[in-house]
């Protein structure tokens, strides 16, 4: 049944797709993202421009200018490229007299033969208002290519290609003219991250198996006790990816990490199978029975282990954002999963092996991990006043630290600061003020409102303003386009960029019916700016990748002036845009974290009051989870690390695993205080030698398992990697050493008699 069910999920794995979109972090029902889907509707894609940028007085020679006109021709083949706006193929807005109608005319064709006539016709391309901050910047020569790309390639795997085809021609202009090119827009970041999702997603998967093997080998010196476990997780790993699919998810930045996340679960379980079986073979000598003991002892315990890992990933599943949704209901699902296989495979395989030998049986008493183990039994026993002293210390200094955490997020902040993407967004916010969109829809309140002077008036004013404030382009509009066709019709004379009075108006009727008629707009390379009723105008604009906060308080800025402006008539602005729903998902995501770490405390406070019937018992499993946690944060402060979804997050993961050594020891304490006549002393003495070993084994596989995000491009994993593994060091004092402190304080006082220390680890 495992090979069938295994066959499956790996028939359906082949088939995993990656996507990165960055509207599927806020809730579904969320206003902002209902009117962004709404503007979709009327206006088209806004996340859908890839842009070339270049800075080099070679592009205005007569030679090089060629060049950059072949490649513009030539990125127009690509697949998946619908249109491409370049210095070489702007077009010429002009007044055709006869057919009363503007026309665009390529401004470049034919192509100048004299660098005499190539500096007249760029001289023009200067004066035009409409292309400067748009297509060039006058002031520094930069200019790029904006490339409109098919939505249906852009949120499929096929972006891939067309980001090969484009980078490709690239390459080889950069070759024949020694023109250094940039790249930046949306649909460039998510190629380059999904690319990169795919590659870590495949290093991370082989470098933590080969670090579990070589630490399962450490510990057990037995090829069995390697290969097996890794069977274990080869078949888990296959269900994640295979499970994905069949739920019709695709691979985003947390989901890729969830094959590696697995590996690293599923191999404690195998730990703590393997380790017992060893122990309980030693002291029966018959296989079966060592394997039977050992399923009746820890089965029950185990499971819950893994129901409170699996409940630090579950509680996800309580919210309505998609991404973290997808990801807390596979890991939950594998998780038990995971104990399936398992607790399937390895008594199986195992008794059918040949039984472990007397010196395998003996490297489990690491005498590190004893010495070790007799240090932390003399601590607890001896110096409980220097434990909670030094806890109380710990805590004062992590509240530091959680004052010095920040919540900021960029689109592109999980991407290296030494990466050419970050160079090259550096090159287009100094050039071009940025790239990211940002939409603003004036709604005039009522059908053909926009065609109203006084409403154009307005936005007039209102665009005026959006230009005073630094980090944004100029906006696109049907203001812009009116004063272009105003400035056409008066054949480019000076102070004719402006929009039209009541009486120019009606000659120009004519002139803009008929060029609507022979589709202007695509003519002139413009996006739809007034929807299908006349009623709404759109203004659309690039801006810098400033950071959630500062981005909020600009949006803020912005509306509160559009009130003013507007104020006394029917005009409503909206601040909409992929830049604006993935900032607010940013903010939603960290509030609804921080509610689900609220629900994850009680939910493991729920499996360990039905696990031993007594709220005392909570109360020591949540406190040092509790106390794990703040000094995680306080950390995260002192390292500089701000509070993001990729960050936050961390904390319910991290509750879940702690949970699992609370439990652990938790449960041995109990059955030694039954087995020795209710003696506390004794009980934390022997539970801190047996229990002890196996909670440090499983700590040192999952630090190294977690580790390896440490080697991440991506700072939010490379924070997981650093936060996990500090959560991990952490909880082996406050499960090994302040738990045991905690249960002897509060013990009653006759059971607290005097016991030997440093007795050996195995009996």
């Amino acid at each position: 049944m495992l090979l069938l069910l295994t066959g499956i999920f790996g028939w359906h794995a082949r088939k995993a797709e990656i996507t990165y979109n960055l509207t599927n972090v806020v809730s579904p029902t969320d206003p902002d993202l209902l009117y962004f889907q709404q503007f979709q509707q009327m206006f088209g894609q806004d996340g859908n421009v890839l842009v070339v940028g270049l800075a080099d007085s070679r592009v205005y020679q007569l030679a090089g200018f060629r060049a950059l006109q072949r490649f513009s021709q030539g990125l127009t083949l690509v697949p998946g490229v619908t249109r491409v706006l370049a210095l070489p193929t702007l077009p010429a807005i002009q007044k055709d007299s006869v057919q009363e109608r503007f026309t665009a005319r390529p401004l470049f064709e034919p192509l100048p033969a004299t660098q005499a006539r190539l500096d007249s016709l760029l001289a023009l391309v200067r004066q035009e208002p409409l292309y400067q901050g748009q297509v060039l910047n006058p002031r520094t020569g930069a200019t790029l290519l904006a490339l409109t790309l098919d939505p249906a390639y852009v949120n499929s795997a096929r972006l891939q290609a067309v980001l090969r085809q484009i980078t490709g021609r690239a390459d080889q202009f950069e070759h024949q003219t020694g023109i250094h090119l940039h790249f930046a827009g949306l649909p460039y970041i998510q190629a380059v991250v999904t690319a990169k999702v795919t590659s870590e997603m495949r290093f991370f998967l082989v470098l933590s198996v080969l670090i579990m093997a070589l630490t399962l080998y450490m510990f057990f010196r037995s090829w069995a006790a390697v290969v097996i476990p890794l069977l274990v997780v080869l078949v888990v790993v296959v269900w994640t990816v295979g499970s994905l699919v069949l739920l019709g998810y695709k691979i985003t930045l947390l989901t890729g990490l969830l094959p590696t996340i697995m590996v690293v679960i599923c191999l404690p379980n195998c730990t703590y199978l393997l380790a017992r079986y060893y122990y309980d073979y030693r002291k029966s000598g018959n296989q079966v029975l060592a394997m039977l003991r050992v399923m009746r002892k820890i089965g029950v315990v185990t499971l819950l282990n893994n129901t409170t890992t699996a409940i630090g990933f579950f509680v996800f599943c309580f919210t309505d954002i998609a991404v973290l949704f997808q990801f807390g209901l596979v890991a939950t699902l594998n998780i038990f999963g995971a104990f399936l296989v398992s607790f399937i495979l390895i008594p199986i395989l195992f008794t059918h092996l040949p039984p472990p030998t007397t010196r395998q049986v003996r490297r489990l008493e690491a005498r590190p991990l004893v010495r070790l183990l007799a240090l932390l039994e003399r601590v607890v026993l001896q110096h409980r006043p220097g434990v909670y002293a030094l806890t109380a210390g710990l805590l004062v200094l992590a509240a530091l630290g959680l004052t010095r955490v920040n919540s900021v997020a960029t689109m592109v902040d999980d991407i290296p600061l030494g990466s050419p993407v970050r160079a090259d967004l550096r090159f287009f916010q100094q050039q071009f003020s940025g790239v990211m969109p940002l939409e603003i829809v004036v709604d005039t309140g009522h059908k053909r409102g926009v065609q109203q002077l006084p409403n154009l008036a307005r936005i007039d004013q209102f665009e005026q303003y959006l230009a005073t404030l630094p980090g944004l382009t100029p906006s696109l509009s049907v203001v812009t386009g009116l004063k272009t066709a105003t400035r056409a019709f008066y054949n480019n004379a000076p102070g004719s960029y402006r929009l039209p009075d009541a009486t120019e108006v009606v000659f120009m009727q004519r002139y803009l019916t008929r060029s609507q008629r022979a589709g202007g707009r695509a003519a002139f390379g413009l996006p739809t700016l007034v929807d299908s009723t006349g009623q709404r105008a759109r203004l659309s604009l690039r801006m810098a990748d400033i950071g959630s906060t500062r981005l909020a308080s600009l949006l803020q800025q912005i509306d509160s002036r559009a009130r003013i402006l507007f104020a006394g008539s029917s005009l409503k602005a909206h601040l909409t845009g992929t830049t604006l729903i993935f900032t607010k998902g940013t903010a939603y995501l960290i509030h609804t974290l921080k509610d689900s770490l609220l629900l994850a405390f009680l939910l493991v406070g729920l499996v360990v009051y039905l696990l031993f019937r007594s709220f005392p018992t909570v109360f020591f499993a949540l406190v040092p989870n509790l106390v794990t946690l703040l000094l995680t944060g306080g950390l995260m402060g002192y390292l500089g690390i701000p509070l993001k979804p990729s960050t936050a997050l961390i904390f319910s993961i991290a509750l879940g695993i702690d949970g699992d050594n609370s439990i652990h020891l938790l449960a041995k304490y109990r059955q030694e205080l039954v087995l020795n006549g209710g003696w506390a002393r004794a009980a934390i003495a022997t539970t801190l030698r047996e229990a002890g070993t196996s909670m440090l084994f499983t700590s040192i596989i999952l630090l190294l398992g977690f580790g390896v995000f440490i080697f991440s491009d991506f700072g939010g994993t490379q924070a997981l990697g650093i936060l996990m593994g500090a959560s991990l060091l952490l909880t082996n004092f406050s499960n090994l050493v302040l738990l045991p402190c905690l249960l002897l304080t509060f013990a009653p006082a006759r059971q607290r008699e005097p016991v030997a220390s440093g007795l050996p680890l195995l009996q």
